[in-house]
């Protein structure tokens, strides 16, 4: 395996975002499965940029794997890689590494493959495990040797230690082991298999293309090869597909689900479906609550693109007051751009976001964001704003407040750098130099997912705790290292 360079940093506009650090992809049943998982992987590129890997298993030549910093585009479309890769099964990866790790070695690049007794296994995860550290010094103290500084090695080194007769069950052995969020797309050399955590923190879909089946983390990876939905992999599911269909287990204690709200604001693309509910209409919906509970005279509003967009449109439609494409998002400027001097990268958001100047001028503006992280890109927003000569500056925000840091799968700053754990709402305000503020309730947040009456604390359907600071499953790994989680109320 050939070393490569680390990946240049995040742009500041970038920076300021929270990131889903992972999207998981699997085919089975199809000649060059490979090159369907590389399309699927690209579909799924929003959820990880850093990274990419793929694993597949030919019946002649055993098990491949390619695993490259970068996009899939830049990696996974040339023929002689794919060549590399052959055979009707395959699992691939997107990668966004979590606070601390960014350009690290490629040995942390999944899938992660291992030969087991049994056989070989390769894993792929979306999530984060809560215990992982935990886990890692109880299994060094026992003999293993890791070879990444991924949460995921864990599970192989579980699954290795475990003594089921097949790695399906080593498999439920070891995630029976783990705490925290996890979908999973794995194989063998005649199974796929897909698992959800027993609260389904995370997506995962089961789709079917002619005779084969393709697991992913949104159905939006579903379109880009022609593969027809399913149904979701429901939470604590295992399934297990072979050449004679898909199997169903049940490994884990039943419990009430708690999906991540915060897919259906950021985090999957606005075409994906989740839980049976359009993404953009959720999103769009949102935009709908916030003008009923946040009004405010003005002239436009416009979107900070993209994620603001859907939102920005549901505002419009419900306040009456007219949508304007009133910030242009260059769609060229990526992660890969020249590495920039210090008058360039001083330039900051302005290299990915231009103000439309003629329709912003003597305005009043209301800019639709999906979230403030650490106010800083907002305050550049708000600059830029003014400069192209604005008269008001308002703020309407499609997320609740975020307070607290996610440990399940998501780059979070730690808590006292996020905006909304340090201010009040109006000290916020005064901090981003706007005229006004308002967030999404988390009722109205709820309502714009489909539950009718707001959140109900007695009988909770999503995760939230980024908004509330109420952790379905104990950080324990962090709680062991002095964070204090929220106290019971």
């Amino acid at each position: 395996m050939t070393s490569c360079a680390a990946m240049p940093p995040a742009h500041p506009f970038d920076d300021d975002k929270l990131k889903e650090e992972c999207g998981v992809y699997g085919v089975i049943g199809i000649p060059e499965a490979a090159n369907f998982v590389a399309l699927g992987l690209h579909a799924l590129q929003h959820r990880g940029q850093e990274a990419a890997g793929i694993v597949s298993h030919d019946p002649a030549e055993g098990f491949n794997s390619v695993r490259r910093f970068g996009y899939v585009r830049d990696n996974f479309t040339k023929a002689s890689l794919m060549q590399a890769l052959p055979g009707p099964l395959a699992i691939g990866h997107v990668r966004y590494s979590t606070a601390g790790k960014k350009g690290a070695a490629i040995r942390d690049v999944q899938p992660f493959f291992g030969e087991f007794s049994l056989g070989g296994a390769a894993i792929a995860h979306n999530g984060n495990l809560t215990n992982a550290e935990e886990l890692r010094t109880e299994l060094i103290d026992r003999g293993s040797i890791f070879q990444s500084g991924s949460d995921t090695e864990c599970i192989i080194h579980l699954m290795a230690r475990s003594m089921a007769k097949s790695i399906p069950d080593r498999m439920e052995d070891a995630l029976r082991r783990v705490e925290g969020a996890f979908s999973i797309v794995a194989m063998t050399r005649t199974k796929l298999i897909g698992v959800r955590d027993p609260l389904g923190v995370r997506p995962l879909v089961l789709g079917q293309i002619g005779d084969g089946w393709v697991l992913s983390s949104e159905t939006c990876a579903l379109d880009i090869i022609g593969a027809k939905f399913v149904r979701d992999v429901e939470p604590g599911e295992m399934v297990v597909i072979t050449e004679d269909g898909v199997e169903s287990r049940r490994p884990f204690r039943p419990v009430m689900p708690r999906f991540c709200i915060f897919e259906h604001v950021y985090f999957s693309r606005p075409d994906s479906i989740l839980g049976g509910r359009s993404v953009y209409e959720t999103r769009r919906q949102i935009g709908v609550e916030l003008a009923r509970e946040a009004p405010v005279e003005a002239d436009l509003v416009c979107p900070v693109p993209d994620s603001g967009t859907p939102a920005a449109i549901g505002y419009s439609q419900e306040s009456g007051i007219p949508y304007a494409m009133g910030i242009i998002r260059n769609q060229y400027m990526g992660r890969t751009f020249i590495e920039p001097t210090d008058q360039i990268r001083n330039m900051g958001v302005r290299l990915k976001l231009n103000v439309n100047r003629a329709l912003i001028a003597g305005k009043r503006v209301i800019l639709v964001d999906d979230s403030v992280v650490r106010g800083t890109t907002s305050q550049k927003i708000r600059e830029m704003i003014l400069d192209a000569g604005a008269k008001e500056v308002h703020f309407r925000i499609a997320s609740p407040p975020t307070a607290w840091p996610c440990f399940y799968g998501v780059d979070t700053p730690e808590r006292a750098k996020l905006l909304a754990a340090t201010m009040s709402e109006d000290e916020m305000r005064d901090f981003l130099g706007v005229d006004s503020l308002k967030f999404i309730s988390l009722d109205g947040l709820y309502r714009a997912v489909g539950e009718a009456k707001g959140r109900d604390p007695n009988a909770p359907q999503y995760c939230d705790a980024c908004f509330s600071g109420e952790y379905p499953v104990a950080p324990s790994d962090m709680i062991a290292k002095g964070f204090e989680v929220k106290a019971a109320e």
